[in-house]
C-alpha cells in the first residue's frame, strides 16, 4: 500500500517537470547576460556619459581651527607683511626714478650740441668773431693774444710807468691813445676791462705796502687817461689789481719778470648799455 502511495506521487511530479514551471526544482538556473557600456576601440567616449568636471581651486588657509587670541596674531602677521611690501613697492618705485632721471640726465649730456641749446654754441661763435676781429688791431707790435672769448693786449709796465711807481710817462701817453683808438675802432662799445699785473719780487720800501696796491694804483691811472683823453666811455670800462697773482711767464728770469710787469686791456665780446 505504501508504495502504491509512493509512485503516486512520482505520477503527479511528471506533468510539472514537462512542463517546465518556473518553480521546478530540477531546473538549472541560468546568469543574465552582462551589457557593456565601454566603447570599443578608437571610438571616442559620448560627452554625456563622462562625469562632470570640476575646477582645482589653491586651497584657502582654513582658519577654524584658531581661537580669538590665534586670530588676531594671525592678522598682526599679515598686516606686518602687507607694510613690508608696501615699503618694498615704495623703494622699488624711488629706485626707479632716480635711474629714469639719472638716464634722462646722461641722454642731455650725451646729445648733440644743437644751436638751441645756446650757450656753448654762442661762446663758440664770439670766440671766433673776436678772434677774426683781433687781427685788425694795429697796435705797435704790443702782444695780443685770444684767451676764450676775450682779447688780451699787453702793455709792459716799463713803456707806461716810471719804475716801480704809477705816474705815466710821456711815452705811455702815446702808447695809451694808440691802443684806446685800436679799440674804439674795431671794438667799438665793447666793455674792456683794465687790469694789472706785477712779478713776484718783493715792493721797494716806499710808497706801496703790496703788489696789490701798486698794481691797482697802475691801473687806476690807466682808467683815468682813458676817461679823459680818449673816446671810450666810462661805462665800458672797469679796472681790477691782480698783483703777482697771474703771471703770464715764469719769474725764473729777469726777462720772464720784465713781462709779467705789465697792464693788460682786456676787450670783451658783450658790448656796453
Amino acid at each position: 500500500m505504501a508504495i502504491f502511495r509512493q509512485l503516486f506521487s512520482i505520477v503527479g511530479l511528471l506533468p510539472m517537470l514537462l512542463l517546465g514551471c518556473s518553480h521546478n526544482l530540477l531546473r538549472k538556473e541560468t546568469t543574465p547576460a552582462v551589457i557593456s557600456l565601454e566603447p570599443p576601440p578608437g571610438v571616442a567616449v559620448p560627452a554625456h556619459t563622462l562625469p562632470p568636471a570640476t575646477a582645482s581651486l589653491p586651497e584657502s588657509p582654513s582658519y577654524a581651527h584658531l581661537d580669538g587670541r590665534q586670530l588676531e596674531t594671525a592678522l598682526a602677521r599679515s598686516q606686518t607683511e602687507n607694510q613690508l611690501m608696501q615699503e618694498e613697492l615704495v623703494a622699488v618705485r624711488e629706485q626707479l626714478a632716480s635711474t629714469s632721471a639719472q638716464l634722462a640726465a646722461s641722454r642731455a649730456v650725451a646729445r648733440p650740441l644743437s644751436p638751441a641749446d645756446g650757450t656753448a654754441a654762442q661762446a663758440a661763435g664770439a670766440a671766433a668773431a673776436m678772434q677774426s676781429a683781433m687781427g685788425q688791431l694795429s697796435v705797435d707790435a704790443l702782444p695780443v693774444r685770444l684767451d676764450g672769448a676775450v682779447v688780451r693786449i699787453e702793455i709792459p709796465a716799463e713803456r707806461l710807468f716810471e719804475p716801480g711807481t704809477a705816474n705815466l710817462l710821456p711815452a705811455g701817453v702815446a702808447v695809451l691813445t694808440q691802443v684806446s683808438a685800436e679799440v674804439e675802432r674795431v671794438f667799438p662799445g665793447h666793455f674792456l676791462a683794465i687790469e694789472g699785473h706785477l712779478d713776484s719780487e718783493p715792493i721797494a720800501a716806499g710808497t706801496w705796502d703790496s703788489a696789490h696796491q701798486l698794481t691797482a694804483a697802475q691801473a687806476a691811472t690807466v682808467f683815468d687817461f682813458l676817461i679823459e683823453r680818449t673816446p671810450l666811455d666810462e661805462s665800458q670800462m672797469f679796472l681790477v689789481a691782480h698783483g703777482a697773482n697771474h703771471p703770464v711767464v715764469s719769474n725764473a728770469t729777469a726777462a720772464g719778470r720784465r713781462r709779467n710787469r705789465r697792464i693788460e686791456c682786456v676787450i670783451y665780446p658783450e658790448r656796453a648799455p
